[in-house]
């Protein structure tokens, strides 16, 4: 936590008074939900599928370089659609009111290596219950880095710039892992624990599918352009985790979004849940098709106050939010993506390293930290 409460001005009436502002803004567009959303989701579901169908068999004859380049960038997108626009929004129950079975986050399955029900929990029961809380949410920093400068410094620390590096390269796999809570599984005692067991090999099935799907079937089809597809597809991968990993990093970690202790939870209200989603995030500005390849999470915000609302509609919600933070005097943390970038890795580098002036805390604060 910041020494200074970006928050404290705040009653605790105007707050809950917020809260009741930010509910009527979600209601209005629930109540406003209709064909022109069911009929965006479509179109993209559409289009996706026949970017990626279009790229794979261009693939086919990736040993001409030009081929290479174009099947290599379209199947680059179509991945990036599958997970951000799509799969990441689809298994938020964004668009279970059409109760169209095909779009419907209780069937649906995406393009990663994590199980899509393994994702909805440790995603949006945990991560968006307790965003930003040390100890709580698994997202902040994948739990694998110092997210707080109150938290115990060990020289390991040192090394989380290049275990972030890795993990943007692969961070489909870092995504499964975390949902696996792999690091506290892995003692003997609870790798036999039966719902552990059961879940990493659903993990271990969802693996082997894509891994057949993408480095075996399609570049067997592909015949003398074996390799190349080989490599094109380890490229389309590789850029989507780049590019997802940066999204997720802008939109949590970059100087002046706030993380939380786990005491200051308890007994939260709507409105300090309202308040903490605010201050936990940031988002990224840009242009419609930047919001799109996002998944709409450029409004990173908008989309931890309301991860149901259909991801088309954030554009729009965000003018609302944007002049409540005004209204209560509170920073709404935002700028483009190169900007977010830097400042997010800019943080990764500095709580790296031993704090040049620790901070006294409370013995009990301290433990609740390095618990993390």
């Amino acid at each position: 936590m910041t020494a200074i409460d970006p928050t404290a001005h705040l009653t605790a009436e105007q707050i809950e008074e917020l809260g009741r502002e930010l509910d009527a803004i979600r209601d209005e567009v629930i109540a406003s939900r209709g064909e022109k959303d069911a009929a965006y989701i479509r179109r993209v579901i559409s289009a996706q599928r026949k970017l990626e169908l279009v790229s794979r068999g261009v693939l086919l004859f990736s040993f001409f370089p030009p081929a290479w380049l174009l099947g290599t960038a379209g199947l680059s997108v179509a991945k990036i659609m599958d997970n951000m626009e799509i799969g990441h929004n689809v298994l938020h129950g964004q668009w279970d009111w059409m109760r169209d079975p095909k779009i419907h986050s209780t069937t649906w399955e995406w393009d990663h290596v994590s199980p899509s029900d393994q994702w909805r929990h440790s995603h949006n029961e945990l991560h968006h219950t307790y965003t930003n809380v040390i100890g709580k949410d698994n997202d902040l920093g994948y739990g694998i880095m110092r997210v707080d400068e109150d938290q115990k410094w060990h020289p390991l620390h040192l090394g989380q710039p290049l275990w972030n590096f890795i993990n943007a390269c692969f961070f489909e796999y870092g995504i499964a892992a975390y949902d696996l809570e792999l690091g506290r599984n892995l003692h003997k005692r609870r790798r036999k624990n039966p719902e552990f067991r059961a879940r990493a090999k659903a993990v271990g099935r969802k693996i082997r599918k894509q891994v057949l799907k993408d480095y075996v079937i399609h570049p067997l089809l592909s015949g003398p352009s074996f390799l190349t597809t080989l490599a094109a597809t380890f490229t389309a991968n590789l850029v989507r985790n780049v590019w997802s990993h940066s999204v997720i990093m802008c939109g949590h970690f970059p100087e002046g979004v706030q993380v939380f202790e786990r005491r200051s939870i308890k007994g939260e209200t709507r409105g300090q849940w309202y308040l903490r989603q605010m201050m936990g995030s940031a988002n990224i500005s840009g242009s419609r098709a930047m919001h799109f390849m996002t998944g709409n999470l450029s409004h990173q915000i908008e989309h931890h106050l309301f991860p149901d609302l259909p991801s088309n509609r954030y554009a729009e919600v965000a003018v609302k939010v944007r002049a409540l933070f005004e209204k209560y005097e509170l920073e709404y943390v935002t700028g483009p993506l190169p900007k977010q970038v830097f400042s997010a890795w800019h943080k990764v580098f500095r709580l790296s390293l031993p704090n040049k002036k620790p901070k006294v805390d409370a013995p009990d604060r301290e433990q609740e930290l390095v618990a993390a």
